[in-house]
């Protein structure tokens, strides 16, 4: 623990001299109003240097510097959430996945969006999203690791692109363009929780320079944020649990069960802490530019896992004579730099020749835990050990227009892309995995033998460390011609080459067309394809989990692992998709503009994480690998095919109110299902246990583990230095279906959340602003008690919003 609040201290001293030096460089230079229109340039999805938003050949959402500042969201991944209806955030995880927050994208999952800065390639987090809600089997990007006050805007392409950007691309984009100019701002939020606990300050600074000719744009952000608990009280037994009865001839309870204090579990927003640092550096020479940028960032997250009985065979009563919670420490240090060289505008042939690494380093920590096969010998805090990965990208793009004698010259665009990716585990100290052998001799478990390694996340062992490779290379090209006014095709098509699982081509077309000013028809047809990470080829762990309402200890199994292959896991392949999708642009009315899209995804082979596997067949098997201490597991499989459909909707509006200022009203809406057109049958050595290996909860996380249906309704309101933003989210049904077709399923009904936001400028450079995200403190639906694991989790953690309720807090702003 010594260490650990080493490295808290190392990050707030660091961030604090960085916010410190930007503010002491700055100028006097004004803030960028920084808020695009529909006519805004875009860079995703096109290799043109000149086409706009609503030129688009595909639905593309762009997101201003003033939608990043009017919210009290803590995140880009979060404002994502909020403002596009076909994106919806995972907000809770069990064991290490409570510090990864994903994001999904049409239905889909976080691996499948790609995320890119300043249109490279951002590297994955290394931590694997192994127990949490609709997400189970992800190690996406983090968002949370660029500093959100670095952004100049960000472009959310809603169409399958892998064709032009590679793995991962089979829903689409995000693209985060970082901010180049001379503006500056520092900020100061504050705000909490309406029940209690979340307590969050944060405070950013960033400024731009000019250095002659040259640019360099700076960014420090540092954030402290409490926990919530938003547990019930625990009604179990809590003393002699193995004979149930203190005393077996009066059948009485222990005495202590009427006075102890069930006020023990601690489930609800983790505890975080950390810093995120920026910069975007270009410097012009001659008839090229060369230009950097990357970010620096380190974080501490902390969260409590579920509560051990006094009496329980997982507790030693001399350690913890009321029993314990585990708690788990999970620090992430992150970077990613790149660095390139380009073509200035007007050069004949466009280039851009870049290299990009990117680190993501992750140690896990335990405290308040121990190991019970250890006795009263065990120690109370472990370091389990720690997973990193890289990932190297180097890309040569070329970019030309061809004069063929039709309406517009072609624009050819050609390039190619060799990545280098890692990922690695390094084992725990041996305490935290080890099994002691110890049995007591007296108490409630006189004789029992104790689950080994650490309790909550066991430790891990040598036999799951090592560290794996993949190189891959591409090549594509682009093609996008306008043939007559209003009518515009474009070609995609791109070959990659994987040291680990061969070949594969994907290719894309798409369409517009536009019968009359004011409206277009636009369409695309795609193949798209994702390699499975490194990460779902070989992590390995065990932990303890809720399981239907109870903890149940369980292993995650690579796929090419001795017990993986004895219950029926294969090498795993890529996922392959086809994407269609058709719409319309209407924009000739002034100031309104609606886009309708409708699209599906037909995804082959698609990688899961199989139901946990459980029973005296799974045992047996996990016992001949030499897996003892588990009850349970589950692995990867390219086990499913699946079928999105959906309808996007945007419309929005600028209003002119005269006297009473202007306002900009938007309305949008997605709705999407997705269904399972194949499921494999199930491997012979579980089919005779009465097994599944892609049961009904799996299925259900993505059919109705989000919401099919999300309407949005946001008015921006400006009238001199005072603005107001109020936005209505309504999110349809979730439900959370249990692995048992006995049930019970716990579904969270349909609900509306206001969010409101507040601002003032008192000068020219001074603003202040109050507001609420979950302004009405609405919460999902409490969870079945049978699924509650003895009151931990109260709330229903698929909630797309949340389980804290409402946030509420003020800002004070500065532009310089």
């Amino acid at each position: 623990m010594n260490i650990r609040a080493k490295d808290i201290r190392h990050g707030r001293n660091l961030a604090l001299t960085a916010s410190c030096a930007l503010a002491a460089l700055a100028g006097p230079a004004l803030a960028a109003d920084g808020e695009p229109d529909a006519g805004t340039i875009i860079v995703t999805g096109t290799r043109q240097v000149a086409r706009s938003a609503t030129e688009s050949l595909a639905p593309i959402d762009v997101l201003s510097t003033k939608d990043l500042q009017a919210s009290g969201k803590q995140s880009v991944r979060d404002l994502l959430g909020t403002l596009v209806p076909s994106i919806n955030v995972s907000n809770s995880g069990a064991g290490a996945s409570f510090a990864v927050k994903t994001l999904s994208l049409r239905g889909l999952a976080g691996d499948h969006v790609l995320i890119l800065v300043n249109g490279k390639r951002r590297h994955n987090t290394a931590t694997m999203f192994i127990n949490g809600t609709t997400q189970n089997g992800q190690s996406p990007a983090d968002l949370d690791l660029i500093p959100s006050n670095s952004i100049a805007r960000v472009e959310v392409l809603r169409d399958g692109a892998s064709a032009q950007y590679g793995s991962d691309a089979i829903a689409g984009v995000v693209n985060v363009i970082l901010k180049e100019d001379t503006s500056g701002t520092a900020t100061m939020l504050g705000g909490t929780t309406k029940d209690g606990g979340g307590e969050t300050g944060r405070i950013s600074v960033d400024k731009g320079f000019k250095l002659g000719e040259a640019s360099l744009h700076l960014s420090a952000e540092s954030w402290l944020q409490a926990r919530t608990i938003r547990s019930a009280s625990n009604p179990g037994q809590f003393y002699a649990r193995v004979g149930q009865l203190y005393s077996a001839t009066t059948g009485a309870l222990d005495p202590r069960e009427a006075t102890v204090d069930r006020n023990v579990n601690k489930a609800g927003q983790p505890a975080s802490e950390g810093f995120n640092l920026g910069y975007d550096l270009n410097i012009p020479v001659g008839a090229v530019k060369f230009y950097s940028f990357g970010t620096f960032s380190h974080r501490n997250n902390d969260a409590w896992l579920t509560y051990r009985f006094p009496d329980a065979s997982n507790n030693i009563p001399e350690i913890y004579p009321n029993g314990y919670s585990p708690h788990l420490h999970i620090s992430d240090h992150d970077y990613q730099v790149t660095a390139g060289i380009k073509s200035q505008k007007g050069a004949a042939i466009n280039f851009d020749f870049s290299s990009s690494y990117g680190v993501s380093l992750v140690s896990l920590v335990e405290s308040t835990a121990l190991n019970a096969s250890m006795g009263p010998n065990s120690p109370t805090t472990f370091y389990i050990g720690r997973t990193k990965s890289t990932e190297w990208t180097n890309n040569l793009d070329l970019q030309k227009d061809v004069n063929l004698g039709l309406y517009q010259p072609l624009s050819v665009a050609i390039g190619a892309e060799y990545r280098q990716s890692t990922y690695g585990i390094e084992a725990g100290e041996a305490a935290s995995y080890i099994d002691g052998g110890y049995k007591s001799t007296t108490g409630a478990n006189t004789g029992v033998l104790r689950t080994s390694g650490s309790q909550g996340v066991t430790g891990f062992a040598p036999s799951m460390a090592g560290s794996w490779k993949r190189k891959a290379w591409s090549a594509y090209v682009n093609l996008e011609q306008k043939i007559l006014p209003g009518v515009e095709v474009a070609l995609a098509g791109r070959h990659e080459d994987y040291s680990d699982f061969g070949k594969t081509d994907t290719g894309k077309i798409s369409a517009r067309i536009e019968p009359a000013k004011g409206f277009a028809l636009r369409g695309t047809l795609s193949t798209g394809f994702r390699a499975p990470t490194l990460q779902q080829q070989h992590y390995s762990s065990a932990s303890t989990i809720n399981v239907s309402g109870v903890l149940l200890p369980v292993s995650a199994l690579p796929v090419d692992s001795a017990a993986g292959i004895a219950l029926g896991a294969k090498p795993l392949k890529p996922e392959r998709s086809t994407n269609y999708s058709l719409g319309f642009v209407f924009n000739a009315i002034p100031r309104f503009n609606l886009t309708v899209d409708a699209y599906q995804i037909k995804l082959k082979d698609r990688i899961l994480l199989s139901s946990t596997l459980q029973g005296a067949v799974v045992r047996s098997v996990l016992a001949a690998a030499g897996i003892t201490s588990s009850a349970g597991g589950f692995y990867f499989g390219n086990s499913t095919d699946t079928r999105t459909r959906g309808i996007d909707v945007v419309g929005t509006y600028r209003a002119d109110l005269g006297d009473l200022g202007n306002a900009n009203l938007s309305l949008s809406a997605n709705f999407t299902e997705t269904v399972f057109t194949r499921v494999d049958s199930v491997p012979a050595v579980l089919s005779s246990a009465g097994l599944v290996l892609i049961g009904r909860d799996r299925q259900g996380d993505f059919t109705v583990g989000t919401p099919r249906n999300k309407f949005i309704a946001n008015v921006a309101w400006e009238k001199g230095p005072a603005a107001i933003n109020l936005r209505a989210t309504r999110y349809g049904s979730v439900t959370q279906v249990n692995a048992s077709a006995a049930g019970p399923d716990a579904r969270i009904d349909p609900k509306v959340i206001f969010d409101l936001d507040a601002s003032y400028k008192l000068t020219s450079g001074i603003k202040i602003g109050v507001g609420a995200n979950n302004m009405f403190n609405i919460y999902p639906n409490t969870l079945p008690t049978s699924l509650q694991g003895n009151g931990f989790s109260l709330y229903n953690a698929y909630s797309p919003y949340g389980v804290s309720g409402g946030f509420y807090y003020a800002r004070l702003s500065f532009g310089f």
